[in-house]
């Protein structure tokens, strides 16, 4: 660079930075190199803040005008993203991986080996999917004769009377509570029990 404060504000200047000739300069100094020392330190302090505000500034002033030309973060890393892959694609090294996997690709599905194992799977998938519609129908065949078989009727017709006498005793109840006088049937009102294995 031809000049060295250039883009700096016009108070701020390149300061050299001497470097004590003895270990780490502690104690040979005098009071007044050690006043200039401390006074050039702030100003340093200073203007490093400054300089932090001027990009602080700079950065929202980028961001505000990307703003405006709709360049979101999120589009800037979809382009990055777009043109990497643009770049490896290019690449000689993509373009003959990729010849390398094409040609591997024939290679295995038209071997023997391959056609036999797609055939097999194939079948296997027809097979089990009648195997399965199979195992449907004869289970809905076989649930339709229990329906219809007399233990199941029994069984039924016990269930059904159940039921009554539960509902029937909710109606006796007082205020929705389950009374002993109400819940109980008299001896008259007993159905005959069946023999029924359930």
């Amino acid at each position: 660079m031809d000049a060295p404060n250039q883009g700096l504000p016009g108070n701020m200047t390149d300061v050299p930075v001497d470097t004590p000739a003895s270990g780490d300069g502690v104690g040979v100094l005098s009071e007044a190199e050690t006043e200039e020392l401390k006074s050039e330190l702030t100003k340093v302090e200073d203007e490093i803040a400054t300089l932090r505000q001027v990009l602080v500034a700079k950065e929202r002033h980028a961001s505000e005008i990307k703003r405006k030309l709709g360049l979101t973060p999120f589009n800037e890393l979809k382009q990055n993203l777009s043109k990497s892959w643009q770049d490896v694609q290019a690449s000689n090294a993509y373009k003959g991986a990729s010849e390398k996997v094409e040609d591997l690709n024939k290679t295995i599905t038209q071997s023997e080996v391959y056609k036999k194992t797609q055939a097999t799977l194939s079948t296997a998938g027809s097979k089990t999917t009648n195997a399965i519609s199979n195992v449907g129908s004869v289970l809905s065949r076989t649930l339709g004769e229990i329906k219809e078989s007399p233990t199941f009727k029994s069984f039924e017709e016990s269930v059904g009377n159940l039921k009554a006498k539960v509902i029937g005793n909710e109606n006796n109840s007082k205020g929705g509570y389950h009374t002993p006088t109400a819940s109980s049937p008299s001896a008259e009102e007993k159905l005959p029990q069946d023999n029924a294995p359930f």
